[in-house]
Protein backbone atom coordinates (compact mmCIF):
# COMPACT_ATOMS: atom_id res chain seq x y z
CA UNK A 1 0.00 0.00 0.00
CA UNK A 2 1.49 3.55 -1.28
CA UNK A 3 2.27 5.82 1.94
CA UNK A 4 0.04 9.12 1.84
CA UNK A 5 1.56 12.28 0.92
CA UNK A 6 0.52 14.70 3.94
CA UNK A 7 1.06 18.75 3.10
CA UNK A 8 1.26 19.32 6.84
CA UNK A 9 2.28 17.16 9.53
CA UNK A 10 1.39 18.49 13.45
CA UNK A 11 2.59 17.69 16.84
CA UNK A 12 0.81 18.26 19.91
CA UNK A 13 -1.56 16.53 22.83
CA UNK A 14 -4.42 15.44 22.13
CA UNK A 15 -6.73 16.43 24.41
CA UNK A 16 -11.02 15.75 24.61
CA UNK A 17 -12.87 18.76 26.06
CA UNK A 18 -15.41 18.73 28.69
CA UNK A 19 -16.95 22.29 28.98
CA UNK A 20 -19.53 23.61 30.95
CA UNK A 21 -21.21 27.24 30.55
CA UNK A 22 -22.01 29.70 33.25
CA UNK A 23 -18.96 28.65 35.45
CA UNK A 24 -18.26 31.58 37.77
CA UNK A 25 -18.65 29.46 40.80
CA UNK A 26 -16.03 27.05 39.53
CA UNK A 27 -13.56 29.91 38.98
CA UNK A 28 -14.06 30.77 42.39
CA UNK A 29 -14.26 27.42 44.12
CA UNK A 30 -10.75 26.49 41.66
CA UNK A 31 -8.96 29.70 41.94
CA UNK A 32 -8.97 30.27 38.30
CA UNK A 33 -9.12 33.10 36.45
CA UNK A 34 -11.78 33.94 33.44
CA UNK A 35 -9.39 34.02 30.70
CA UNK A 36 -6.41 31.52 31.21
CA UNK A 37 -5.02 28.56 30.33
CA UNK A 38 -3.24 26.57 33.66
CA UNK A 39 -1.75 22.82 33.84
CA UNK A 40 -4.10 21.34 36.69
CA UNK A 41 -2.01 20.82 39.98
CA UNK A 42 -3.63 18.34 42.50
CA UNK A 43 -6.11 20.76 43.73
CA UNK A 44 -8.02 20.90 40.62
CA UNK A 45 -8.27 16.85 40.33
CA UNK A 46 -11.84 17.23 41.37
CA UNK A 47 -13.19 19.59 38.63
CA UNK A 48 -13.12 17.32 36.20
CA UNK A 49 -15.83 14.71 38.02
CA UNK A 50 -17.76 18.19 38.52
CA UNK A 51 -18.17 19.17 35.24
CA UNK A 52 -18.95 15.16 34.13
CA UNK A 53 -21.48 15.85 36.53
CA UNK A 54 -22.79 18.79 34.67
CA UNK A 55 -26.11 17.71 32.60
CA UNK A 56 -25.19 20.12 29.92
CA UNK A 57 -21.88 19.69 29.67
CA UNK A 58 -20.60 19.29 26.27
CA UNK A 59 -17.74 17.02 24.95
CA UNK A 60 -15.64 18.64 21.73
CA UNK A 61 -12.69 16.99 20.46
CA UNK A 62 -9.33 19.55 21.73
CA UNK A 63 -6.14 19.84 21.93
CA UNK A 64 -4.37 23.37 20.62
CA UNK A 65 -2.44 21.59 17.65
CA UNK A 66 -4.91 19.24 17.24
CA UNK A 67 -7.55 22.01 16.68
CA UNK A 68 -5.25 23.84 14.58
CA UNK A 69 -5.28 20.89 12.40
CA UNK A 70 -8.44 20.04 11.94
CA UNK A 71 -8.73 23.77 11.17
CA UNK A 72 -6.05 23.35 8.48
CA UNK A 73 -8.04 20.10 7.03
CA UNK A 74 -11.29 22.25 7.23
CA UNK A 75 -9.44 24.71 4.60
CA UNK A 76 -7.36 22.39 2.26
CA UNK A 77 -8.48 19.63 0.39
CA UNK A 78 -9.21 15.79 2.09
CA UNK A 79 -5.94 14.16 2.76
CA UNK A 80 -3.65 17.33 3.41
CA UNK A 81 -3.40 17.08 6.95
CA UNK A 82 -2.02 14.29 9.61
CA UNK A 83 -1.74 14.81 13.32
CA UNK A 84 0.46 12.68 16.08
CA UNK A 85 0.19 12.60 19.40
CA UNK A 86 -0.09 10.21 22.42
CA UNK A 87 -3.76 8.73 23.38
CA UNK A 88 -4.78 6.09 26.06
CA UNK A 89 -6.72 3.21 24.91
CA UNK A 90 -10.08 4.20 25.95
CA UNK A 91 -13.51 5.72 24.64
CA UNK A 92 -12.24 8.86 24.85
CA UNK A 93 -9.34 8.32 22.24
CA UNK A 94 -12.04 6.79 19.95
CA UNK A 95 -14.11 9.57 20.25
CA UNK A 96 -11.14 11.72 19.34
CA UNK A 97 -11.00 9.51 15.92
CA UNK A 98 -14.36 9.77 15.23
CA UNK A 99 -14.27 13.77 15.48
CA UNK A 100 -11.25 13.92 13.37
CA UNK A 101 -12.70 11.74 10.47
CA UNK A 102 -15.83 13.87 10.58
CA UNK A 103 -13.74 16.87 9.62
CA UNK A 104 -11.55 15.12 7.35
CA UNK A 105 -7.89 15.19 9.63
CA UNK A 106 -6.13 12.33 10.00
CA UNK A 107 -4.18 11.09 12.87
CA UNK A 108 -1.29 8.75 13.17
CA UNK A 109 -1.83 8.47 17.40
CA UNK A 110 0.38 6.71 19.54
CA UNK A 111 -1.70 4.63 21.86
CA UNK A 112 -0.61 3.79 25.35
CA UNK A 113 -2.35 0.50 27.14
CA UNK A 114 -3.56 1.26 30.10
CA UNK A 115 -3.59 5.03 29.93
CA UNK A 116 -6.26 7.67 29.74
CA UNK A 117 -6.26 10.14 27.06
CA UNK A 118 -5.75 13.70 28.25
CA UNK A 119 -8.86 16.13 29.10
CA UNK A 120 -8.83 19.99 29.71
CA UNK A 121 -11.53 21.41 31.47
CA UNK A 122 -13.28 24.04 29.72
CA UNK A 123 -14.91 26.77 32.18
CA UNK A 124 -17.02 28.99 30.18
CA UNK A 125 -18.44 32.24 32.09
CA UNK A 126 -19.71 35.57 29.20
CA UNK A 127 -17.30 35.61 26.24
CA UNK A 128 -14.13 34.07 28.52
CA UNK A 129 -12.88 30.42 28.61
CA UNK A 130 -10.77 28.94 31.40
CA UNK A 131 -8.69 25.58 30.29
CA UNK A 132 -7.86 23.23 33.14
CA UNK A 133 -5.55 20.61 31.44
CA UNK A 134 -4.77 17.33 32.68
CA UNK A 135 -2.41 16.04 30.42
CA UNK A 136 -2.97 12.24 30.93
CA UNK A 137 -1.70 9.93 27.91
CA UNK A 138 -0.65 13.06 26.45
CA UNK A 139 2.55 13.76 28.14
CA UNK A 140 3.79 10.32 27.49
CA UNK A 141 4.59 10.40 24.08
CA UNK A 142 8.13 8.67 23.10
CA UNK A 143 10.12 10.38 20.41
CA UNK A 144 10.76 6.92 18.98
CA UNK A 145 7.74 7.50 17.38
CA UNK A 146 8.10 10.40 15.11
CA UNK A 147 10.83 7.69 13.56
CA UNK A 148 8.21 4.53 13.39
CA UNK A 149 7.36 2.85 9.95
CA UNK A 150 4.04 4.68 10.04
CA UNK A 151 4.97 7.76 11.07
CA UNK A 152 8.44 8.68 9.81
CA UNK A 153 7.56 8.63 5.74
CA UNK A 154 4.98 11.10 6.92
CA UNK A 155 7.12 13.30 7.77
CA UNK A 156 9.65 13.12 5.23
CA UNK A 157 6.22 14.06 2.52
CA UNK A 158 5.29 17.11 4.55
CA UNK A 159 6.53 20.31 3.65
CA UNK A 160 4.87 22.23 6.10
CA UNK A 161 4.57 21.15 10.44
CA UNK A 162 2.68 23.08 13.23
CA UNK A 163 3.51 22.32 17.33
CA UNK A 164 1.97 23.69 19.80
CA UNK A 165 3.26 25.25 22.66
CA UNK A 166 2.06 23.26 24.92
CA UNK A 167 3.60 20.15 23.71
CA UNK A 168 7.13 21.24 24.96
CA UNK A 169 5.75 21.11 29.08
CA UNK A 170 6.98 17.50 28.91
CA UNK A 171 9.99 17.57 26.65
CA UNK A 172 11.91 19.02 23.81
CA UNK A 173 13.01 16.53 22.30
CA UNK A 174 10.65 14.92 19.85
CA UNK A 175 9.46 18.70 18.65
CA UNK A 176 13.63 19.34 18.28
CA UNK A 177 13.96 16.35 15.99
CA UNK A 178 10.64 17.44 13.80
CA UNK A 179 11.94 21.35 14.25
CA UNK A 180 15.61 20.89 12.71
CA UNK A 181 14.95 17.84 10.58
CA UNK A 182 12.47 20.47 9.03
CA UNK A 183 15.10 23.24 8.89
CA UNK A 184 17.37 21.03 7.38
CA UNK A 185 15.09 20.07 4.53
CA UNK A 186 14.32 23.88 3.54
CA UNK A 187 10.81 23.06 4.93
CA UNK A 188 8.43 25.00 6.64
CA UNK A 189 8.42 25.02 10.88
CA UNK A 190 5.88 26.44 12.65
CA UNK A 191 5.53 27.12 16.66
CA UNK A 192 2.49 28.35 18.22
CA UNK A 193 3.33 29.96 22.08
CA UNK A 194 -0.28 28.51 22.88
CA UNK A 195 -0.03 30.39 26.42
CA UNK A 196 1.14 32.84 28.70
CA UNK A 197 2.88 30.14 31.02
CA UNK A 198 5.05 28.39 28.01
CA UNK A 199 7.62 31.47 27.64
CA UNK A 200 7.24 31.81 31.43
CA UNK A 201 8.42 28.77 32.83
CA UNK A 202 9.13 27.15 29.58
CA UNK A 203 11.39 30.24 28.15
CA UNK A 204 14.94 27.03 27.76
CA UNK A 205 12.62 24.79 25.64
CA UNK A 206 11.64 27.57 23.57
CA UNK A 207 15.00 28.92 22.89
CA UNK A 208 16.28 25.86 21.65
CA UNK A 209 13.34 25.28 19.32
CA UNK A 210 13.01 28.85 18.08
CA UNK A 211 16.00 28.96 15.60
CA UNK A 212 14.53 26.42 13.91
CA UNK A 213 11.11 28.20 13.48
CA UNK A 214 10.00 29.96 10.07
CA UNK A 215 6.63 31.18 11.90
CA UNK A 216 6.15 31.65 15.72
CA UNK A 217 2.36 32.42 15.71
CA UNK A 218 1.01 33.88 19.94
CA UNK A 219 -1.66 36.32 21.25
CA UNK A 220 -0.96 39.69 22.93
CA UNK A 221 -0.64 38.08 26.35
CA UNK A 222 2.09 35.43 24.77
CA UNK A 223 3.66 37.80 23.39
CA UNK A 224 3.60 40.03 26.56
CA UNK A 225 4.83 37.11 28.67
CA UNK A 226 7.51 36.51 26.10
CA UNK A 227 8.74 39.66 26.03
CA UNK A 228 8.55 40.26 30.29
CA UNK A 229 10.58 36.76 30.38
CA UNK A 230 13.25 37.71 28.08
CA UNK A 231 14.05 41.58 29.31
CA UNK A 232 12.66 43.70 27.14
CA UNK A 233 11.66 47.21 28.50
CA UNK A 234 7.91 47.60 27.65
CA UNK A 235 6.72 44.02 27.42
CA UNK A 236 3.46 45.36 26.29
CA UNK A 237 4.75 46.96 23.10
CA UNK A 238 3.82 44.20 20.83
CA UNK A 239 5.41 45.77 17.40
CA UNK A 240 9.01 45.08 19.59
CA UNK A 241 8.01 41.68 20.93
CA UNK A 242 7.21 40.98 17.60
CA UNK A 243 10.68 42.46 16.29
CA UNK A 244 12.63 40.76 18.79
CA UNK A 245 11.27 37.39 18.17
CA UNK A 246 11.67 38.08 14.63
CA UNK A 247 15.85 38.89 14.83
CA UNK A 248 16.32 36.03 16.75
CA UNK A 249 19.26 33.43 15.69
CA UNK A 250 17.76 31.39 12.49
CA UNK A 251 19.13 28.00 11.21
CA UNK A 252 17.84 28.15 7.87
CA UNK A 253 18.77 31.41 6.85
CA UNK A 254 16.94 30.90 3.27
CA UNK A 255 13.75 32.02 4.45
CA UNK A 256 13.42 34.70 7.26
CA UNK A 257 11.25 34.58 10.17
CA UNK A 258 7.51 35.52 10.77
CA UNK A 259 5.56 36.74 13.18
CA UNK A 260 2.14 36.65 14.06
CA UNK A 261 0.70 38.33 17.08
CA UNK A 262 -3.48 37.94 17.43
CA UNK A 263 -5.13 40.28 19.55
CA UNK A 264 -8.84 38.56 19.81
CA UNK A 265 -11.10 41.09 18.06
CA UNK A 266 -8.28 43.66 17.54
CA UNK A 267 -5.93 43.87 14.45
CA UNK A 268 -3.51 41.03 14.01
CA UNK A 269 0.17 41.95 13.92
CA UNK A 270 2.86 40.41 11.85
CA UNK A 271 6.20 41.01 11.24
CA UNK A 272 8.40 39.39 8.89
CA UNK A 273 12.71 39.47 9.79
CA UNK A 274 13.89 41.08 6.67
CA UNK A 275 11.73 44.11 6.80
CA UNK A 276 10.85 44.65 10.89
CA UNK A 277 10.46 47.84 10.54
CA UNK A 278 7.34 47.18 7.99
CA UNK A 279 4.92 46.07 10.66
CA UNK A 280 1.58 45.26 9.10
CA UNK A 281 -2.22 45.93 11.22
CA UNK A 282 -4.32 43.44 9.87
CA UNK A 283 -8.16 44.79 10.53
CA UNK A 284 -10.40 42.62 12.50
CA UNK A 285 -14.37 42.60 11.36
CA UNK A 286 -16.01 42.54 14.44
CA UNK A 287 -18.64 40.47 15.24
CA UNK A 288 -22.09 41.45 17.06
CA UNK A 289 -21.66 40.74 20.89
CA UNK A 290 -25.24 38.42 20.10
CA UNK A 291 -22.99 36.52 17.37
CA UNK A 292 -20.35 35.25 19.59
CA UNK A 293 -21.10 31.87 21.13
CA UNK A 294 -18.00 30.81 22.72
CA UNK A 295 -14.42 31.88 22.10
CA UNK A 296 -12.83 28.75 23.03
CA UNK A 297 -10.50 27.51 20.28
CA UNK A 298 -10.68 30.63 18.29
CA UNK A 299 -6.97 31.19 18.47
CA UNK A 300 -6.18 27.40 17.22
CA UNK A 301 -9.27 28.27 14.70
CA UNK A 302 -7.16 31.48 13.43
CA UNK A 303 -3.67 29.01 13.33
CA UNK A 304 -5.30 26.55 11.32
CA UNK A 305 -6.74 28.50 8.46
CA UNK A 306 -3.21 30.83 8.52
CA UNK A 307 -1.13 27.60 8.27
CA UNK A 308 -3.88 26.12 6.16
CA UNK A 309 -3.68 29.24 3.57
CA UNK A 310 0.47 29.03 3.72
CA UNK A 311 -0.13 25.51 2.69
CA UNK A 312 -2.04 26.08 -0.30
CA UNK A 313 0.76 28.81 -0.97
CA UNK A 314 -1.40 31.85 -0.44
CA UNK A 315 -0.02 35.42 0.36
CA UNK A 316 0.46 36.43 4.25
CA UNK A 317 -2.32 38.55 3.54
CA UNK A 318 -4.48 36.22 2.14
CA UNK A 319 -3.16 33.64 5.33
CA UNK A 320 -4.31 36.18 7.55
CA UNK A 321 -7.72 36.94 6.32
CA UNK A 322 -8.16 33.08 6.08
CA UNK A 323 -6.96 32.87 9.98
CA UNK A 324 -9.74 35.98 10.61
CA UNK A 325 -12.68 33.96 8.66
CA UNK A 326 -11.62 30.75 10.53
CA UNK A 327 -11.74 32.42 13.94
CA UNK A 328 -15.04 34.17 13.20
CA UNK A 329 -16.84 30.74 12.37
CA UNK A 330 -15.37 29.40 15.65
CA UNK A 331 -16.60 31.75 17.81
CA UNK A 332 -19.75 31.42 16.28
CA UNK A 333 -19.92 27.80 17.19
CA UNK A 334 -19.99 25.94 20.56
CA UNK A 335 -15.95 25.24 21.70
CA UNK A 336 -13.50 24.68 18.90
CA UNK A 337 -16.04 23.64 16.09
CA UNK A 338 -16.35 24.95 12.11
CA UNK A 339 -19.79 25.65 10.16
CA UNK A 340 -20.81 22.45 8.13
CA UNK A 341 -21.20 22.32 5.12
CA UNK A 342 -18.03 24.23 4.40
CA UNK A 343 -17.88 27.66 4.28
CA UNK A 344 -15.31 28.64 1.12
CA UNK A 345 -12.49 30.64 2.51
CA UNK A 346 -9.66 30.62 0.29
Amino acid sequence: MATPSYQLFCLGNPLLDMQVRDGESLLEKYDLKANDAILAEAKHTPIYDEVKANPEVTYIAGGAAQNAARGAAYVLPAGSVVYAGCVGDDDLAEQLKIANKREGLDEVYQVKAGEKTGACAVVITGHHRSLVTDLRAAEKFDQAHISSETVAPLIEGAKFFYVEGYFLTHGISSALELSSKAANAGKTFVLNLSAPFIPQFFGNQLQQLLPHTDVVIGNEAEAEAWGSANGLSDPKDLVSVAKAIAALPKTNASRPRTVVITQGAQSTLVIVADKPDDAKLYAVNPLKDDEIVDTNGAGDAFAGGFVGALVAGKTLDEAVEAGHKMGAICVQQVGPQFKWPKVQIL
